[in-house]
């Protein structure tokens, strides 16, 4: 998944995505409320992690303005008010949860996890496909109950492919979400991973999940390819 994290500083910015990107995440990072407009205008997030306390605009201010831009990426406010006042102003102004500096990194990625959830293919813990189980608190990833290894990244991938069974992602789409800003797209690094995900979760058994639909990009489904 793919996080937007709005945090002017930077010891702490540099903490949050450290930390989220060694649990898998594409991370991109905004300074200031200005620079976090700019960004939902040019790519798409599944999460926002928005402090309160930023230059230009504030995120009380920011939130609004991107629900009126009709964005509905699920938005999680860091603060270090702990007023209930100032928790209800957070949530009013359109954010989906709140969390109070500071915080341990466990319970924010833990809440991150559960905004996500929100979304209709992902309620619970578990992502399935046919006998393929993704439970997204362990991370582990199991096929007719024989637990599979991924790297960070192969996970990251997976949980992507999971979270939109039998539609086809080209690999622009997965580079968004999946890889940051910085991503190359022109490499092959895309199709290496799904190479190492189908030598995984596919090569030992009989049904073949992770589908190649050419000249599009890639979908897992239990269906038959045409």
């Amino acid at each position: 998944m793919r996080v937007l994290v709005v945090e002017d500083e930077r010891r702490i910015a540099d903490f949050i995505s450290r930390g989220l990107s060694e649990q898998g995440y594409a991370v991109d990072v905004a300074y200031d409320g200005d620079e976090a407009l700019q960004w939902a205008d040019v790519a798409e997030f599944d999460v926002i992690v928005l402090d309160v306390m930023l230059p230009i605009r504030d995120g009380v201010e920011v939130t609004p303005i991107f629900r009126t831009r009709g964005l509905k990426t699920p938005i999680l406010m860091l603060t270090a008010r702990d007023a209930v006042e100032d928790r209800v102003r957070g949530l009013d102004s359109g954010a989906d949860d709140y969390l109070v500096k500071p915080f341990a990194f466990a319970e924010l990625v833990a809440r991150l996890r559960a905004l996500t959830r929100r979304e209709p293919a992902a309620v619970g813990t578990a992502l399935q496909v046919s006998d393929l189980i993704v439970d997204t608190t362990t991370r582990e990833v199991s096929r007719q109950g024989t637990l599979i290894g991924l790297t960070s990244k192969e996970y990251a991938l997976l949980e992507y492919l999971m979270r939109h069974p039998n539609q086809v992602l080209t690999r622009t789409m997965i580079a968004e979400h999946v890889w940051n800003y910085d991503f190359d797209n022109a490499t092959n690094v895309i199709d290496v991973h799904i190479r190492n995900l189908r030598r995984k979760i596919d090569d030992p058994f009989a049904t073949k999940l992770i589908q190649t639909v050419r000249g599009a990009g890639y979908r897992i489904s239990a269906r038959q390819s045409v």
